[in-house]
């Protein structure tokens, strides 16, 4: 999802002594030691433009003592119940910068999004998406019963036992350039914790109707935001292989084929029996599609 928004200034951090600490893909590390710090930047109240419509919403930023608890890296942004954390993450991504999450303050949906700043170029850099998928089911299966399987359908979709419970959407700024680290991408997550009242449909759940335990929006969130911290460590430390095996477990079984993820996060699907070269699924157009998402409520398929 290319994102057109007039560019807003950057936070001066040249003259802090953490300046070399900025996260990259939410990670921060004292320097010379290799050990966590937090870097504290917190404005009380301000209002963060949405777009083009010059729509905003009175937001407070805090620390980890407003009800979220984040490990260190973080800075948390929490909306009322009518915010939109994707659009406003994106709307403060340019001044607020990486390791901002912003989060909906809903009884019946987990909302957060995360501002992340690359350090690869935009072509490769929009794998952070499986990151953040990995880091979605890991939370999940910290509260999931142990019969109930996570599966994702391509690329973005988050299925709980047959049932689709939300996913992710991945932002990045119009005009960036393939080879370029972008100024920033967005990761958003949404998962359904309660159903609408309404007649049930077959392919639809969410977290109350598959018996969670859990149903605490703050306690998924800062637990998708520890997984995501860790698949970002594996990624950079031993490559992205490990974070796109993750991935690929999870994908919806295909006995029939095998498959990888190309540097660009195409998913290339090797058919069995069939030489030649994979079949290619392009990643940005099916970011477009969202085909999770009710484009008219901007919440999960129900």
């Amino acid at each position: 999802m290319q994102v057109d928004l007039k560019s807003a200034p950057r936070l001066d951090r040249s003259k802090s002594p953490l300046n070399s600490c900025v996260p990259r893909y939410g990670a921060l590390r004292k320097p010379d030691s290799g050990g966590p710090m937090l870097y504290i930047e917190v404005q009380r109240h301000f209002r963060c433009p949405i777009g083009a419509t010059g729509r905003s919403w009175d937001v407070t930023a805090a620390s980890s003592d407003a009800g979220l608890s984040l490990p260190p890296g973080y800075r948390a942004v929490g909306l009322r119940e009518v915010g939109d954390a994707f659009s406003a993450a994106i709307g403060m991504a340019a001044e607020q910068g990486a390791g901002t999450l912003v989060w909906t303050r809903r009884f019946d949906l987990v909302e957060a999004a995360v501002v992340l700043e690359p350090e690869e170029a935009l072509g490769t850099a929009r794998r952070a998406l499986f990151a953040g998928m990995n880091a979605a089911a890991d939370a999940l299966a910290s509260y999931c019963p142990p019969e109930k399987p996570i599966v994702f359908a391509w690329p973005d979709t988050i299925m709980l036992d047959g049932g689709l419970i939300g996913g992710m959407r991945l932002a990045w700024p119009k005009g960036a350039r393939e080879d370029q680290p972008p100024d920033w991408l967005v990761l958003g997550l949404m998962l359904r914790l309660m159903m609408p009242i309404g007649p049930a449909v077959r392919d639809r759940t969410s977290l109350e109707a598959e018996g969670f335990e859990m149903l605490e929006p703050r306690e998924i969130i800062a637990s998708f935001a520890r997984h995501l911290m860790v698949h970002f460590h594996a990624w950079r430390e031993t490559g992205f292989k490990a974070v796109g095996a993750d991935y690929l477990a999870r994908l919806s079984p295909d006995k029939s084929a095998r498959r990888g993820i190309d540097a660009n996060g195409d998913l290339l699907v090797h058919r069995v029996g069939k030489p030649g070269a994979a079949e290619r699924q392009p990643l940005i157009p099916a970011l477009a599609a969202c085909s999770w998402l009710d484009p008219s409520t901007g919440e999960p398929l129900c």
